[in-house]
């Protein structure tokens, strides 16, 4: 594999703000992936507006993916990321465009109804309910105190969530995704259990495969099993998807 160029990663965070938590990932994910973590625009090192609206994101995200590089390449997102990673998908797929070989999504529920009251309506506690999954996080907890530390930049997040939750509910007029999708569900996460990941399966007509680690929703944080499990799907995607022989 040494010979071969590696498979990039390019991996969305939960935030905007939350890139960091791929740091590490390249000492766990093994030989033969790169990882690439994605700076969202308005997220911390990048310039720009946080974007709110479909549109938003993809005119500043899109211009990325339309010439990839050589080689396959894979889509990570977790959580808000998941969504990200698969409009993303879905918007090159629309647009004609190489997708990635694989779209791997955690600690996300597919696409469904957005919420019925805005984001920008909502009080500081109606808010802190929705995103602890109406108190499956405890507020006492590591999680609950992230929460409430990072209010301003959820608020714009989910505001985002939503957009791209509609945007998903309409029809694509280039037909239904053939990506093949990793789901990660978590053992102990309320928001996103296996059997609601397993949801993801009417997203696309390739294959789905699910596989549970330990944690509850921000598992990406710290965990060596899912950097790990990702370094794997990488290889059997390298595996499944070789890079053309040279012309000439």
């Amino acid at each position: 594999m040494s010979d071969e160029r590696p498979v990039r990663l390019h991996c969305f965070a939960h935030s905007a703000d939350g890139v960091s938590v791929f740091d590490r990932w390249a000492a766990s994910t093994g030989e033969g992936v790169e990882v690439v973590p994605v700076v969202l625009p308005g997220g911390a090192g990048s310039s720009g507006p946080r974007p709110v609206t479909h549109a938003a994101l993809l005119a500043q995200l899109l211009p990325r993916f339309t010439d990839p590089g050589p080689g396959p390449y894979v889509l990570y997102g977790h959580g808000l990321g998941a969504m990200i990673a698969f409009t993303l998908t879905r918007a090159l797929h629309e647009a004609g465009l190489p997708g990635p070989a694989l779209l791997a999504v955690a600690s996300a529920a597919p696409p469904c109804a957005p919420l019925a009251a805005g984001v920008r309506a909502m009080s500081d506690a109606e808010l802190l309910d929705v995103l602890s999954g109406r108190g499956a996080v405890p507020a006492a907890s590591d999680e609950g105190i992230m929460l409430r530390a990072m209010l301003p930049v959820l608020r714009a997040d989910l505001e985002l969530a939503q957009a791209l939750d509609e945007a998903a509910l309409t029809p694509s007029p280039a037909g239904p995704l053939t990506t093949p999708v990793l789901v990660v569900a978590s053992q102990d996460n309320p928001l996103a259990p296996a059997a609601v990941a397993d949801g993801w399966r009417r997203w696309t007509q390739g294959p789905v495969r699910v596989r549970t680690v330990p944690g509850r929703h921000f598992f990406v944080r710290g965990a060596r099993e899912l950097p790990r499990l990702l370094g794997r799907a990488c290889r059997v995607t390298r595996r499944l998807v070789p890079e053309p022989a040279p012309v000439g």
